[in-house]
């Protein structure tokens, strides 16, 4: 024993304490360590002997336990680099370029589908208006031009194409024909839509939370709502997985599928949809896919969550030739946790993405720049006031289509028959958008080809159809036609975002604002109208979605105007702040509300509870709550199975699905107990004991024990009653917590425990 006055700061304060005492019986009993082999991972197994305990895989609509995952993770470094030799240096490589592998796979693959969906969209499109002789799976563009994907370009446009064949020469036949194919496409993709029809559990608890009376509990789970997994753009089903919750089967291979074929369908129907949105689901199903062939991100919720922050990225990478911007659009818009490393393996699979689609270049341009400019002159002090007045407007549509969209989606797709018959939405909206934009000439192209003729430069090369009518002295029907067009893409927008298609609401916002900023162009003298209608485009979209820092830089990138940045900031800053005067969230979180998620966003939240002055005793569970989810453990550390049978029943009759059992002794906190591991405990590990054998849940295992201290996170985070209710929020958003227990001031006793869901609900609740 070293004496007291040669003790220094690395002296051992405390001798170690042994690490097994949980290799119990349990572990010992060749029957019980099959079982718990066959559920929980080699990592977990190794928790078994610490205070924290093991865990099983997450179940569906869950929250996942950040802190947890940290912990399995660092013992999966460490098991890692305790290897010698050379298995151990081969290990340590891999171990650090795992991250990279996966990043840059991620990448590759996802310019791959990309490259599928864009040849086969924009051929089904141009269906609608004909066909090509050569070669019938060629779109106009390829069978009018020397543009070919695969290969080099050699651009040789022409006003006739004897190749292309139009259906009719007569108007009336041929609005017939585009909107029979259009509710063809429409049908065809919301059918295929309706094959990723899953049910749900609840998504919180009540607030008086008493048991849900609408659900049912039993061996198949809890029944809930319903959600059809490839409809939308998934952005906001992706930012909820990414904060934490499981959302099941929503990344699958059918699913991207589905989604693949489904997008190109709903977006060649001319909807006022786009590609982007579902890209960035499709690029985060890659990303999941990939993850799962690495144990170190297929066993751990939080490395995953990392892999597929960096894979949202090549979605809008692929979407928009902007590398950079899907960075910080990840960044920005879409993750809750994104330390520096998820940083670097975003831009590498983002750079991937952009070489792979560069090299397969499906416009048949040979350039990453979807809609280069150059409009040759600058912009002057002066037009700062048109910039701030698009800002404006930009703003004005954002807020009013978040508000219009959300209250369209709770009051008309509430009606059975639209509940009931989704499809039936798809058919009534096509027609809708078939009767309105045919008849406008601009209204009548994708909506890619749309954005793509508002930011020409009339003064250059482009000789196309808006061009020609620029150039007449009377441009009144023109003028009218821009007119039509801003509102129709408005109107049309409102009532399609949310059909249960693929869909996105990145090309119809910009769309919209670029048809203003045309309007507004057509005014102002001495600089093209195509400046207006890019900056207009960008205001429109930040009304919308909030973006700003990586909305900027995609527009640049998509666009190749770097001497414009600051039109865009202008434009992109003004239309937030107006939006967040009319709606504070965006309609990515409006769509979360809509769809019943439990996301946690720290921000809004913060905000919410800044103004309410509550203290966390505010979320304290009712006393018959309390009393069914305590355990008060004897002295001898063990429970009879029959009293944890009841209390598991009652937990999955409240159908949380999170909520788990607090361990008391003499009101004092001993421990958590999860519904998940205690589910496994009494039906599956405890086949192999008596059912009248009583359960240890703490303390040291005996032979013959029925043990699942194992599974007892003895270290829980607590709060006293009486904090702030801003410190429960900030240790939910920025630790990641699946539950904290609350103590009495004084005291120390257990008062009460708050689970994720239970605060996201009371949040939802201050909004109204």
């Amino acid at each position: 024993m070293p004496d007291v006055e040669q003790a220094t700061e690395r002296t051992q304060l405390l001798p170690r304490l042994a690490r097994d005492r949980r290799l119990d019986s349990v572990q010992q009993d060749p029957d019980a360590q099959s079982t718990i082999s066959s559920h929980v991972t080699k990592e977990e197994q190794l928790l078994s002997a610490t205070s924290i305990g093991e865990r099983l895989p997450y179940n569906d609509y869950t929250t996942i336990d950040w802190l947890h995952d940290l912990v399995k993770d660092s013992y999966r470094a460490r098991s890692v680099h305790a290897l010698k030799g050379y298995r151990g240096v081969l290990g340590s490589v891999f171990e650090s370029g795992q991250g990279w592998l996966a990043a840059a796979l991620i990448g590759v693959l996802t310019a791959g589908v990309a490259f599928c969906v864009d040849i086969a969209e924009a051929t089904v499109s141009d269906w609608k208006l004909g066909y090509c002789r050569t070669n019938v799976f060629s779109n106009k563009e390829k069978c009018c031009t020397n543009r070919h994907p695969l290969g080099t370009t050699k651009v040789n446009l022409g006003e006739d194409c004897a190749d292309w064949h139009v259906w009719t020469g007569d108007y009336w036949k041929a609005f017939a024909i585009f909107v029979g194919f259009a509710l063809a496409f429409g049908i065809i993709s919301a059918s295929f839509t309706m094959l990723t029809k899953s049910t749900l559990p609840t998504a919180a608890p009540a607030h008086d939370d008493k048991p849900q009376s609408s659900i049912m509990a039993g061996d198949q789970g809890i029944v809930g709502k319903s959600m059809y997994l490839a409809a939308g753009s998934g952005i906001p089903e992706i930012k909820t997985i990414l904060s934490g919750f499981v959302i099941p089967h929503f990344l699958d291979l059918k699913v991207l599928v589905i989604k693949a074929i489904g997008a190109v369908f709903a977006v060649a129907t001319g909807m006022c949809l786009g590609k982007e949105g579902p890209f960035v689901h499709i690029s985060t199903c890659v990303a999941y896919l990939i993850g799962m062939l690495f144990p170190k991100y297929k066993e751990n919720g939080r490395k995953m969550r990392e892999l597929l922050s960096a894979g949202c990225s090549a979605g809008l990478s692929v979407a928009f030739g902007a590398p950079i911007g899907g960075v910080l659009f990840s960044y920005e818009e879409i993750s809750t946790y994104f330390p520096r490393k998820v940083l670097w393996r975003a831009f590498l699979c983002s750079l991937f993405a952009a070489m792979v689609l560069k090299a397969l270049n499906p416009t048949g341009t040979g350039k990453l720049v979807l809609f280069e400019t150059n409009y040759g002159v600058s912009y002057s002090p002066i037009h700062y006031l048109i910039f701030v007045l698009l800002g404006i407007a930009g703003g004005l549509f954002g807020g009013v289509f978040c508000k219009a969209n959300f209250l369209w989606s709770k009051n008309f797709r509430k009606y059975s028959i639209i509940k009931n018959h989704p499809v039936f939405e798809v058919f009534l909206v096509v027609l809708a958008t078939g009767l309105l934009q045919y008849p406008n000439p601009m209204t009548r192209e994708p909506g890619d080809t749309i954005l793509k003729n508002l930011l020409a430069d009339c003064r250059g090369a482009s000789k196309g159809w808006m061009c020609q009518q620029e150039a007449k002295d009377d441009t009144g029907k023109y003028i009218g036609w821009l007119v039509h067009g801003t509102l129709v893409k408005l109107v049309l927008t409102t009532i399609t975002f949310g059909c249960k298609v693929p869909s996105g609401i990145i090309i119809p916002a910009l769309d919209a604002g670029a048809f203003f900023g045309r309007l507004i162009g057509q005014w102002v003298t001495g600089i093209s109208p195509g400046v207006f209608a890019m900056v207009g485009a960008a205001a429109f979209l930040a009304g919308v979605s909030r973006m700003t820092i990586s909305l900027c830089v995609i527009m640049f990138e998509l666009t190749g105007e770097l001497e414009y940045i600051v039109p865009h900031m202008i434009a992109i800053l003004v239309a937030k702040w107006v939006a967040d005067a009319l709606e504070k969230e965006s309609v990515y979180d409006l769509a979360q509300t809509v769809l019943g998620h439990p996301f946690l966003d720290a921000d809004h939240a913060m905000n919410l509870v800044q103004r309410t002055q509550e203290l966390v005793e505010r979320l304290i569970p009712p006393q018959q709550t309390m009393q069914e989810i305590t355990v008060d453990v004897p002295r001898d550390n063990k429970v009879s199975r029959r009293t944890l049978d009841e209390k598991l029943d009652k937990l999955k009759r409240r159908g949380l699905m999170d909520a788990g059992l607090v361990l008391t002794q003499n009101g004092m906190l001993q421990g958590y107990l999860a519904e998940g591991e205690l589910d496994f405990g009494l039906n599956q590990l405890g086949k192999n004991w008596d059912m009248t054998s009583p359960v240890r849940l703490l303390g040291d295992g005996e032979d013959g024990d029925l043990d699942l201290s194992m599974f007892v996170d003895r270290t829980p985070l607590t709060i006293c009653a009486k904090a702030p209710m801003e410190y429960l929020v900030e240790m939910f958003g920025k630790l990641g917590l699946r539950y904290i227990c609350v103590v009495e001031e004084g005291s120390g006793k257990l008062v009460g425990v708050v689970i994720k869901k239970r605060l996201v609900v009371w949040l939802e609740s201050l909004k109204h």
